[in-house]
């Protein structure tokens, strides 16, 4: 083999390992990398950082883009995907989708609890920002979708980090569902 035949085979694997060693690469399993917007697939929905890092919500999110579609227009414009959960667990009776917006002197908290049961069921949404004085935003009643959306925003520097969501789902009097989780990272 010539030189020249060598060089010409070698040169695209190269260029290929200069690439591969200069592209950034998430920085734990699981993680996507931090210097790119991530969309939920076919939703046109963003991510949150902390929604891009979870591998639950990444995987919720990828088994119903029409119901991440359809709870992100809910929220209204400007709002991430923080978190999707299935609750109570595996079974999914519910789930309960967060939501972030971080603006230039606006911040905001929504919930949405999408029902997953196909029938009617006693539910309530609870939102409490996490600010003196502020009152709580609740939906409760007799659901065959979803209650919600319940929604919290700021101007200037107040936060809606740690806002508490709590959603509750009532079978013949019974709590099928009582989660009680921060819609954002709590310091």
């Amino acid at each position: 083999m010539s030189m020249r035949t060598l060089s010409r085979a070698i040169a695209p694997v190269a260029a290929l390992v200069a690439v591969l060693a200069t592209a950034p690469l998430a920085s734990a399993e699981g993680q996507a990398p931090a210097d790119r917007t991530m969309v939920v697939a076919g939703t046109g929905v963003e991510f949150s950082e902390a929604g891009a890092r979870d591998a639950q919500t990444r995987a919720v999110a990828a088994e119903n883009p029409a119901a991440v579609r359809a709870t992100a227009s809910l929220c209204g414009s400007g709002y991430e995907l923080e978190n999707a959960e299935r609750l109570p667990d595996a079974r999914r009776f519910g789930t309960l989708f967060t939501y972030t917006k971080h603006t230039v002197g606006k911040a905001g908290a929504c919930a949405v609890f999408d029902n997953n049961l196909g029938t009617a069921k006693k539910m309530k949404l609870k939102l409490c920002p996490n600010l003196t004085g502020a009152a709580c935003k609740v939906d409760e009643g007799n659901f065959s979708q979803y209650a919600g959306p319940v929604k919290y925003e700021t101007t200037g520097s107040d936060s809606v980090d740690c806002a508490e969501v709590t959603a509750i789902m009532w079978s013949g009097g019974v709590p099928i569902i009582d989660r009680v989780k921060s819609v954002a990272p709590c310091d």
